[in-house]
């Protein structure tokens, strides 16, 4: 894969499911069927290069867990955090400025319950950090609109 630190699909014995997505279209969609999937409680932890679509994800999750479509999914590169109102909760993270100790002062732990889900783009930067049920993906760029997704659950 293209960015060191993100999640290997060929390790471990966890269940991987890779996508390939031709369009931004298809990634949205494959966002809105995770989101669709989830029960309350999952951190999703999103790695990939810079504009690789993690925030398209997000979206997408965010739209499967019936978020307001009023309601704008951007990255919260400078806000650190974003809370979203939805079937579950959504709180969506980018930690690309943070060190690896400055996501103790975002006060995640508050949200790791059943009436949140937690999306965190950079996750690689603070990885050890997220505990419980968490699905790692990644997405690795195939060129101009097309992209691989590599899904570390076995939610579907």
């Amino acid at each position: 894969m293209s960015c060191p630190g993100c999640y290997d699909p060929h390790k471990d014995n966890t269940i991987t499911k890779e996508f390939i997505s031709k369009s931004p279209q298809e990634t949205l969609d494959f966002g809105t069927s995770i989101g669709k999937a989830l029960k309350g409680g999952e951190i999703i932890l999103l790695n990939g290069d810079l504009g690789s679509g993690k925030t398209l994800l997000a979206k997408g999750i965010a739209r499967g867990l019936g978020i307001d479509p009023a309601y704008t999914v951007v990255s919260p590169s400078f806000t650190l955090m974003n809370i979203y109102k939805a079937r579950l909760d959504i709180i969506h993270v980018d930690l690309y400025r943070l060190d690896s100790d400055d996501v103790y002062e975002l006060g995640l732990e508050d949200f790791m319950d059943r009436e949140h889900i937690i999306i965190v783009e950079w996750a690689q930067r603070s990885k050890d950090f997220f505990q419980g049920d968490v699905i790692e993906i990644s997405i690795e760029y195939l060129g101009e609109q097309a992209r691989r997704i590599y899904l570390g659950t076995d939610i579907f």
